[in-house]
């Protein structure tokens, strides 16, 4: 029991260290949206499309991750995720076209966060910790990556001011080479077949045919379309109204200070009351913060105020929503089946990050992307609400079959 107990915690300490380090170094993506769209004469739709081929190729390649994690064991596909996610910030910071910066930050990155962030890491402690600690256990991990956004900001931003958005990067792709070893000690177990389990096939097939999935899926669309389009446009959007390129930062750092409460307390009230009501509440919240966020007079206090609040909600979705499809499904499939919906997750980053850069080009502004997301949040929470967590019965469906 003792050696089960301490490869859970390796488990969920590694694990906490890749998410760390994947998520923190996304989140200063949107600090090089200005200087470097100012310095190579783009509009800010170049490097809106960049990122958002990114978000793109990360929900697509995720299920694939995902399933050979489940295969294989998360070390494998952590490792070459890494080598991927370093290998794009290093181009990227070389980068000096449109077609550099999408290859770069749009392919190698994508494809590298499919394989270091939280499906393929969630899976692994899902299999590894008890049913009843596994909400728990989930939230942790997705603090970890709240924690990354809080405690790397900063430092983007000092790598920024001090090198220049070109040397920054390269120095973060070194920092990003530390997922390597990381991912390597991530030895996690797959779940070996049991009676009542389903084979791949069967596995998409029952998610398929269930309609709490795709309400699932569906709600996780609205989160990547907020999350993604705030992280990356709300500096540009701060500036252009006067507010200094600082407060920018340190909103985005506050989002992840906060997050990491919000989130370790969201997988805590997940093992105790119903995900999916939890989840209505966090969607429906979040459309209330931002409507008071267009409707106060903008100033640093209101922004601080905005990231503070946005902050206890941000990434507490994550564990709420694996934690629904481990409780339906089982473990056998986590990161798989976790991937599916996190594709949705990025589908939904897709059209947040590019119609955010593709409207302020049009229309010189945010506003209709800011609407669309508080109308998306009133819609999740409302498809949420008809989710449940219950277990798949399979036994009864196969007594019928037979």
């Amino acid at each position: 029991m003792d050696a089960l107990r301490r490869h859970s915690l390796l488990i969920i300490l590694f694990g906490s260290l890749v998410v760390t380090l994947a998520m923190g170094l996304r989140h200063g993506f949107g600090l090089f949206l200005e200087p470097m769209s100012s310095e190579l004469g783009w509009g800010r739709g170049v490097f809106a499309f960049a990122l958002a081929i990114q978000n793109l190729l990360w929900g697509l390649a995720q299920p694939f991750a995902g399933a050979l994690a489940d295969r294989f064991g998360a070390a494998r596909v952590v490792v070459v995720g890494g080598a991927l996610y370093t290998l794009g910030l290093l181009c990227m910071g070389l980068s000096d076209s449109a077609l550099g910066m999408t290859l770069s930050a749009g392919v190698l990155i994508g494809l590298g966060l499919s394989g270091t962030t939280f499906s393929v890491v969630l899976g692994a402690v899902g299999r590894a910790v008890a049913p009843e600690k596994r909400s728990m256990a989930m939230g942790i991990v997705s603090a970890a990556g709240s924690f990354g956004q809080f405690a790397m900001l900063p430092g983007t931003l000092g790598l920024l001011e001090w090198l220049g958005w070109s040397a920054a990067l390269l120095a973060m792709g070194v920092i990003g080479a530390l997922m390597l070893p990381l991912g390597a000690l991530l030895r996690d177990r797959p779940a070996a077949a049991a009676a009542g389990d389903l084979p791949l096939r069967e596995a998409l097939d029952e998610a398929a045919g269930h309609c709490g999935f795709w309400l699932l899926c569906m709600g996780f669309f609205v989160c990547g379309f907020q999350v993604v389009f705030i992280g990356v446009h709300l500096p540009g959007y701060l500036y252009d109204n006067g507010i200094a390129v600082q407060v920018g930062s340190t909103v985005l750092a506050l989002i992840g200070l906060f997050n990491i409460f919000g989130t370790y307390v969201a997988g805590w009230l997940g093992g105790r009351f119903s995900k999916p009501r939890l989840l209505s509440g966090i969607y429906l919240t979040r459309a209330v913060i931002i409507t008071l966020f267009l409707m106060a007079p903008l100033s640093p206090t209101s922004t601080y105020l905005f990231g503070i609040a946005m902050g206890l909600l941000w990434l507490s979705t994550v564990p709420l929503t694996n934690g629904i499809v481990a409780s339906v499904f089982g473990v056998q499939h986590l990161s798989m089946l976790g991937g599916i919906v996190f594709l949705f997750h990025q589908l939904g980053s897709f059209m947040g990050v590019w119609l955010g850069g593709f409207l302020y080009d049009l229309q010189g502004d945010y506003d209709v992307v800011w609407k669309l997301a508080i109308l998306l949040g009133v819609a999740a929470a409302m498809l949420h609400w008809w989710i449940s967590e219950a277990p798949v019965q399979r036994g009864a469906r196969q007594e019928v079959e037979a």
